[in-house]
């Protein structure tokens, strides 16, 4: 009976967990100008309240001047256009209600880091999939750029939702702990 409460705890914590920050990270990861992933999908969702970003990356190689700062974190409801709620990096701009530059990275020679934090106005995200997708890629749409950073960022504030297979894959263990002390 106590590990399947344990594991009803497990599941809890993670469907609840207070503000606790998605740390992205990628190696080698190449993105073309305006070509964006949609960590929405990646992570299952966020819910919280989007209060920050901050950006630790190093641009490896680079097509038509695509600088190291050109590594953007974008917020707009799907499908992805311009006129988002947030952007926060990239030359090119969006036309986002907020719109932030990195206090460093312009360059684009290989090695060149982007490392630096900004505090947003709060977006809320209720884990419902009406909520705006969270967006990160190369905000230089001139033709023919490209980038390829190793690093990570952070959204500061939320939480990715759990797949519900992990949240089953407790409630199982639970069940068969629960079932091998009867």
């Amino acid at each position: 009976m106590k590990t399947f409460i344990a594991s009803g705890i497990a599941a809890a914590a993670l469907v609840s967990g207070a503000s606790a920050d998605v740390t992205v990270s990628f190696t080698n990861q190449t993105w073309t100008g305006f070509n964006f992933t949609d960590l929405s999908a990646t992570y299952g969702g966020f819910i919280g309240t989007l209060t920050g970003v901050s950006v630790n990356a190093t641009l490896n190689a680079s097509t038509n001047f695509t600088y190291a700062d050109d590594l953007c974190v974008y917020v707009d409801p799907a499908p992805l256009g311009t006129g988002g709620l947030l952007q926060v990096g990239g030359f090119s701009n969006l036309s986002a209600s907020q719109r932030f530059t990195w206090a460093n990275g312009g360059s684009s020679a290989p090695g060149t880091t982007v490392i630096d934090s900004k505090s947003v106005n709060p977006i809320v995200f209720s884990g419902s999939g009406a909520d705006p997708k969270i967006w990160l890629g190369n905000g230089y749409g001139a033709s023919g750029t490209s980038g390829t950073w190793t690093g990570s960022i952070t959204l500061i504030g939320v939480n990715a939702i759990p797949a519900p297979g992990a949240l089953a894959l407790l409630g199982v263990a639970g069940f068969a702990a629960r079932r091998r002390r009867a």
